[in-house]
């Protein structure tokens, strides 16, 4: 599967429980479904190696999901 190499800045999501995104430059939304604890700060911003995955059925309907292998900040 092809990575993806993203830099952008950390978001909570206001939607049902909430939930962390990641939007990049481009105004491009990511849902990481293994965001690192260390990367959950609003406003942070960084730059992760990731794939996108096939994520099943979602309440959040909002952005890419995608798995974070690699980050830095």
């Amino acid at each position: 599967m092809e990575k993806l190499t993203i830099t952008g800045t950390v978001q909570k999501v206001a939607i049902g429980m909430g939930f962390w995104g990641i939007v990049d430059q481009n105004g491009n939304n990511y849902r990481p479904i293994n965001m690192p604890a260390q990367l959950k700060f609003l406003g942070k911003s960084i730059t992760i190696t990731a794939q996108k995955v096939e994520a099943g059925a979602s309440i959040f309907m909002w952005g890419t999901p995608i798995k974070i292998l690699s980050f830095t900040t």
